[in-house]
């Protein structure tokens, strides 16, 4: 095969490998990424790779050399704003990937315009204030949502450690629950993906169904 798939090629691929009724719940779905960070940009690449329809990124911020080692970008992308670098890596990844951005910071006031088209939101924030704002948020206002949040990949310890919790029958929580960075324990990208892949099976399971974790 020469030169980029059609959609129905890679469609079909899919089709083979997991089954076509799971993959229209997928192909259905829109899922919004909270932070683009060492979370959010491997959530989304993990469900572009598995047929999501859409995915709506969520950032302001732009890429930077500290980045690089545990995040989806590359060094010829610094300076760029997270979005558009994401959004480009993303369509190399899966060309017929929907996808809406919005290069501001999530607040009090805008979050329910931002994530209403979303069936399932992912909070993948760095900063502890923010992850509040926004799960306090969605819980309150958009109690019909489904929110994935993360909390704790710090450090080196064991990979065992991360998990995901159903804190209630709408919300989920990855990660090890108790690591902090600011214990200035380091952020290894093995690690942070580990949360992330959490996050994002999670997504998957939801959407084919399966609600237990």
């Amino acid at each position: 095969m020469n030169g980029i798939p059609t959609k129905d090629e890679m469609r079909q691929a899919l089709d083979n490998r997991n089954g076509r009724n799971l993959q229209d719940k997928f192909a259905r779905a829109t899922v919004a990424i909270c932070g683009l960070g060492g979370l959010g940009s491997n959530i989304a690449v993990s469900l572009a790779r598995a047929g999501v329809g859409k995915l709506i990124l969520i950032d302001f911020d732009e890429v930077d050399i500290t980045n690089l080692h545990r995040q989806q970008y590359k060094a010829s992308q610094i300076g760029c704003f997270k979005t558009q670098a994401l959004a480009d890596n993303l369509k190399e990844i899966s060309p017929y990937l929907a996808i809406t951005p919005y290069t501001q910071r999530i607040d009090e006031n805008n979050f329910q315009e931002l994530l209403q088209e979303a069936d399932i939101i992912c909070e993948a924030f760095d900063v502890a204030e923010a992850k509040a704002l926004l799960v306090n948020g969605v819980l309150e206002k958009m109690p019909e949502k489904y929110l994935i949040a993360a909390s704790g990949m710090a450090g080196i310890d064991s990979a065992n450690n991360i998990h995901t919790r159903r804190v209630t029958n709408r919300f989920y929580l990855c990660g090890d629950e108790v690591s902090d960075v600011a214990d200035n324990i380091g952020l290894f990208s093995s690690r942070v993906m580990l949360c992330a892949a959490h996050q994002a099976h999670m997504v998957l399971r939801i959407l084919g169904g399966n609600f237990e974790v």
